[in-house]
């Protein structure tokens, strides 16, 4: 997991959007968690609905840098893994629970075959990620929000439109400050409820 999000005030996006993907990345470093006393256990899921601002920032930027090495690991087509992912939930949702899999399946204490295990999963995985990426519409260059379905009584929503979107690591880091941003006002906001409440 990155500890915290570099320093980007006054730097190009397109610099700061390629030092978010190692073309190193060591998939061992992730799933070590070993520090002085011994071995940490493997990591729970991940519930997106409930990180925090600085916990959120720890997760994009981890599963930022594991799906691009998934991704040339396995040749895997945009039909799977779309360069948008990150602007999709259902996309977000599945291959985050597929790289918290791959870390328990790596990790120290796991058996022997939990790879097989895994990769059993990823096949599955992979159908799934296929029906996402078709039903929301996300493609190679362009990008548009996942079609809903509005039910009776609901307000109406904006048409959705395709957008082009020249350049994935910039939009990423940009979606993830976003996000980010977001998160922290809702925590403000909370605290500073408790305080009025308090005082």
């Amino acid at each position: 997991m990155v500890d915290e999000l570099p320093d980007t005030a006054g730097l190009d996006p397109s610099e700061v959007a390629e030092d978010e993907f190692d073309e190193s990345y060591d998939p061992d470093s992730e799933a070590s968690g070993a520090d002085d006393e011994g071995l940490a256990g493997p990591p729970g899921p991940v519930n997106w609905n409930l990180l925090t601002a600085e916990a959120a920032e720890e997760e994009w930027l981890a599963l930022n840098e594991w799906v691009h090495w998934l991704r040339h690991t396995y040749g895997l087509p945009v039909a799977v893994v779309p360069p948008f992912w990150h602007r999709h939930p259902e996309l977000v949702w599945e291959l985050s629970a597929l790289h918290i899999h791959w870390l328990c399946a790596i990790h120290p204490e796991a058996k022997g075959s939990a790879m097989l295990v895994w990769h059993r999963d990823f096949a599955e995985a992979r159908e799934r990620l296929r029906d996402w990426t078709a039903a929301c519409g996300t493609r190679l260059n362009t990008d548009r929000p996942t079609r809903r379905i509005i039910w009776p009584g609901e307000e109406p929503v904006e048409p959705v439109e395709d957008i082009i979107i020249p350049n994935r690591e910039e939009d990423f880091v940009e979606y993830m400050h976003s996000d980010v941003r977001v998160r922290r006002a809702e925590e403000d906001a909370f605290y500073s409820g408790l305080v009025g409440e308090v005082g």
